[in-house]
């Protein structure tokens, strides 16, 4: 094992980790196919955000992820005052190994894909760590296909990166993955890891400001206002005639620059606005950004523990707090919205059901309050057996009533009726896996696709029997300001 004892003298047994790079040499040899070899260390903090910023080129993937401890999470709250950072955060940076594909069976090729990659790969360092080890970062779209149009961001995508760096606490972490092929010059790789770690290590505590981007931006819907309004009607006709019982109607807007839209600036401000949300990234390396500020955890696991939550059912939060006490009240005795959440409950109860798994609800209905928006929500656990992975639990799970509708088939075929864009990975699942099989995977909404000086913005709503068209559009409306605020 490599130890790193003190930040001032990272690499006190060059020797020691040469060894471990002979060692994956050889198997790559014996086994003539690329060999893994994962480097944790503990580095001086900082920011993971900054770092993206730093060493992350266009060309290359990347995966960006960051939540308050505070959250609904599987993580230790924060409670010592005197810790800084209140927030996880991983940057991920680099393939060192990558899967993209589509299809039904999409889930399960990643994770036969990371199989394979850990059965090539040799850690070393601290895993004790952490975020320490290897992790897989993942994508997926909300349906298993994309259109030929939108064909630059797959509809999965699964990767082991070069670089992550991740943050909890005052504890970051530095993981490594070194690609070793019979033909690598370990010197030349090794002198590369040790350059490209020193960099990460001198980068600036904070976020360098833009001095390029234009305020000036001009925004078109994609879907118009009377479009879908009429869209909801309809939807209403056939929940009606008992079609179907809930479906999430998504609408987007395109808004243009006279610059660039700049990434870093706008996740930096994500989180500085919507403290209370996951604030995601990913990039493809060819040009197109998927950002957001999502409320909503698909599911986690840490140690065999599964946690999820029923997330369905909105209000705006109110300007005083009596305004505000009054609409959460409102809302917790609205029979339209308690309807909207109790189908997601009893759709996640089943799916967990069907994987042999023992749902734990946490009654009862509480609210999960954001900066803009409040919405009905029940934790859910279950302990969660061998035989059962994450990559399982997400693939039963998506897409949940609260982003699709009920019953899901019929849902998702209207859906593609209704609404005259490809979702791509809106309201998908995006999250992270380690070594040995913890992770969380969140809902990608309330997010945008960035591609140079033009940006779509996402938003939907749900639509139960007792939905006003009006206020479904007003709805959409107030969860897209919140991603448009963090472009300006």
């Amino acid at each position: 094992m490599l130890l790193i004892p003190h930040p001032s003298n990272l690499f006190p047994d060059t020797k020691a980790l040469l060894q471990v790079l002979s060692a994956g040499l050889q198997k790559s040899i014996e086994r003539n196919q690329p060999q893994i070899v994962s480097i944790s260390l503990e580095i001086p903090t900082i920011d993971p955000l900054a770092v993206l910023q730093t060493i992350n080129q266009p060309e290359k993937i990347h995966f960006y992820f960051e939540k308050n401890r505070s959250q609904n999470s599987f993580r230790p709250p924060a409670s010592d005052p005197k810790i800084i950072n209140p927030s996880d955060a991983i940057a991920a940076i680099d393939s060192a190994q990558s899967l993209t594909t589509e299809g039904t069976k999409r889930f399960t090729q990643a994770q036969k894909f990371i199989r394979t990659c850990l059965a090539n790969t040799i850690t070393t360092g601290n895993l004790n760590l952490p975020y320490s080890g290897p992790h897989f970062f993942c994508s997926f779209s909300f349906f298993d296909h994309n259109s030929p149009q939108d064909s630059s961001l797959n509809a999965a995508t699964i990767f082991l990166p070069r670089w992550q760096i991740s943050r909890h606490r005052e504890c970051c972490v530095l993981v490594a993955n070194l690609v070793i092929e019979p033909s690598i010059n370990l010197e030349k790789l090794y002198n590369n890891f040790v350059a490209t770690t020193q960099k990460i290590i001198q980068t600036p505590k904070i976020i360098q400001p833009s001095t390029t981007h234009s305020l000036n931006l001009t925004k078109q819907p994609v879907t118009e206002p009377e479009t879908f309004k009429k869209s909801v009607k309809s939807a209403l006709n056939s929940i009606h005639k008992n079609q179907y019982n809930k479906i999430v109607l998504a609408s987007a807007i395109d808004v243009f620059s006279q610059t660039p839209f700049q990434i870093i600036q706008s996740l930096n401000k994500l989180r500085k606005l919507h403290p209370d949300c996951y604030i995601f990234s990913t990039g493809n390396g060819k040009g197109k950004t998927f950002i957001g500020a999502s409320p909503e955890r698909l599911v986690s696991v840490d140690n065999h523990i599964l946690a999820t939550d029923a997330l369905a059912g909105s209000a705006p939060r109110g300007k005083t707090p009596l305004e505000d006490a009054n609409l959460a009240k409102t809302l917790l005795n609205n029979d339209k919205e308690k309807h909207e959440h109790q189908v997601v409950i009893d759709f996640i109860i089943q799916r967990l059901s069907n994987l042999g798994l023992i749902p734990l609800l946490s009654p009862p209905i509480r609210l999960l309050q954001l900066s803009n928006i409040q919405h009905l929500w029940t934790p859910i656990k279950a302990q969660v057996t061998p035989n059962v992975s994450l990559l399982d639990i997400v693939a039963e799970l998506h897409p949940t009533p609260a982003v699709a509708g009920n019953p899901r088939k019929i849902a998702c075929q209207e859906i593609r009726q209704y609404e005259n864009f490809n979702r791509c990975l809106y309201a998908g699942p995006l999250g992270w896996i380690d070594r040995n099989g913890n992770g969380e995977f969140i809902v990608g909404i309330r997010s945008a696709i960035i591609d140079g000086k033009h940006a779509r913005l996402y938003a939907g709503a749900g639509i139960v029997e007792g939905s006003i068209p009006d206020k479904e559009h007003a709805e959409i409306q107030l969860k897209l300001q919140a991603l448009l605020k963090a472009l300006i």
